[in-house]
């Protein structure tokens, strides 16, 4: 399990050997109350600095990063089990988000001015707002904590942040590298709570805004409790994401593509690959190389360079996965590789694809975090794209044609998802929009867009 808890305190585990790591406290609710005091109070001396000022601090944080690479990764793989070269380039990725939120902030966020319709003049600015609290998810440890807490202390707000308590030991580790790159005192501050402590700091008067990363079922408690509040909120949640293989692709370029997209960070990636739709004239040439290359992933020690997939992040988790596997199969599946819960220590599950998904399916229906794939054969284009959006999730997809045009097209006008990519498979990049739609939730991260959520646009008049 992520946490066995006795009293004020719970331990992590080692997902690859289901050894204990690490036991920590949780915070009082004293230590709470102060620590939000403190955030805001380091709001108000912070959100009076220049960009320049807020920027060489946060380059500072990129740098130390990577100063902390070697030990940051480790951790990150001990934690949840990801493969330390996968680690290696996350923490690459949050020193790129450093980087390009310092250089951009004061584009993204300058004030513009509007002549206005008696004549005299008008100014928008996007001021700071305050204490940002972001509750985040364990699958990519560092990467999700840096990209919020980056762009929202360039626009000037404060940070706090919950992290899952299986990477408690991440979440620590980052507030030391914040520090020691020269952030001020109580910008960020990790919050150490329960689930109680939580829902009571999203109703606090001093937090100004809440963001998530994690399930549509967190989603929904979390909106629920922020629009309660009157407090704005981000939304990152699951998905589904279907990558179509039309009939003039590239087969061996899909069959690649689709691999690593469906078992990069060992399958738990909100925004992976999952549902594979390939149109039937191309459909046995697909299924026979994706086959055999998910048969051929080597399953192991994620510290090991020979090691292709890693275990999953918790046992709980690999349970469910397993769940979702035996009761597609149940209402109709076929398992063409893996779909066996293996022996030994830790939590390993085999890179496994199913066949005959439809509807009633978890494999259809449902997220499947980890490397389960889902194999449904299509008409045609046309029905490939119907299959593709009839998922109660939007977050992303791709499409695999030698006709990149067409494929633009159809991106543009019919895949209904917050993202798409074509002939190639990707998770995030620091300069273009990252979000979803439907019940993947709402808001924007990444792009500038991000910079945005969390500032109040506002509006001054001035007389003639």
């Amino acid at each position: 399990m992520e946490t066995k808890i006795k009293e004020d305190t719970f331990t992590t585990t080692n997902p690859a050997t289901g050894k204990e790591l690490a036991s920590y406290t949780y915070m009082t609710d004293d230590q709470v109350e102060s620590t939000v005091k403190k955030s805001h109070e380091a709001f108000q001396k912070w959100k009076m600095k220049s960009f320049e000022e807020r920027g060489k601090i946060i380059k500072a944080i990129g740098k130390e990063l990577q100063n902390h690479k070697t030990e940051l990764a480790a951790l990150m793989t001990d934690e949840m089990g990801k493969l330390l070269k996968q680690s290696h380039q996350e923490v690459d990725l949050c020193s790129g988000i450093c980087d390009y939120s310092a250089d951009n902030a004061a584009e993204f966020l300058k004030s513009e001015e509007r002549e206005l319709q008696d004549g005299s003049k008008g100014i928008i600015t996007y001021a700071p707002i305050g204490v940002i609290y972001g509750i985040q998810p364990w699958n990519y440890p560092s990467y999700q904590v840096i990209r919020y807490s980056i762009v929202n202390l360039m626009a000037g707000n404060s940070v706090l942040l919950k992290h899952a308590s299986n990477v408690t030991g991440t979440a620590k580790l980052l507030e030391s590298i914040f520090k020691a790159a020269g952030l001020p005192e109580d910008l960020f501050s990790v919050m150490v709570i329960n689930h109680e402590q939580s829902d009571e700091l999203i109703k606090h008067k001093l937090i100004r805004g809440i963001t998530l990363t994690g399930s549509p079922v967190a989603g929904e408690a979390i909106g629920e409790k922020a629009g309660k509040a009157l407090k704005k909120s981000v939304l990152e949640l699951g998905s589904n994401d279907a990558y179509i293989v039309l009939e003039d692709a590239d087969i061996e370029l899909a069959v690649k593509t689709c691999v690593m997209g469906r078992i990069y960070n060992n399958g738990e990636t909100c925004i992976a690959a999952k549902r594979f739709i390939v149109v039937e004239s191309v459909y046995n040439d697909f299924k026979d190389g994706f086959v055999k290359a998910m048969k051929e992933l080597k399953l192991g020690d994620p510290t090991d360079k020979s090691t292709k997939l890693g275990p999953i992040a918790r046992e709980d988790l690999r349970e469910t996965l397993h769940e979702q596997v035996e009761k597609s199969v149940k209402n109709g599946a076929k398992v063409l590789c893996g779909g066996k819960m293996p022996d030994g220590d830790g939590y390993f599950y085999p890179a496994t694809v199913l066949e005959n998904v439809t509807k009633g399916q978890p494999a259809y229906d449902d997220e499947l975090f980890g490397p389960v794939a889902a194999l449904i054969k299509a008409e045609d284009e046309d029905d490939a794209m119907r299959i593709a959006n009839d998922s109660r999730f939007g977050l992303g997809g791709g499409i695999f044609s030698k006709d990149v045009d067409h494929a633009i097209e159809l991106a543009e006008k019919y895949f209904d998802t917050g993202m798409v990519f074509i002939n190639k498979f990707g998770t995030a990049y620091p300069n273009m929009p990252f979000g979803g739609v439907k019940d993947s939730g709402y808001g924007r991260e990444h792009g500038g867009f991000g910079m945005k959520e969390f500032v109040n646009v506002k509006s001054i008049m001035i007389g003639k």
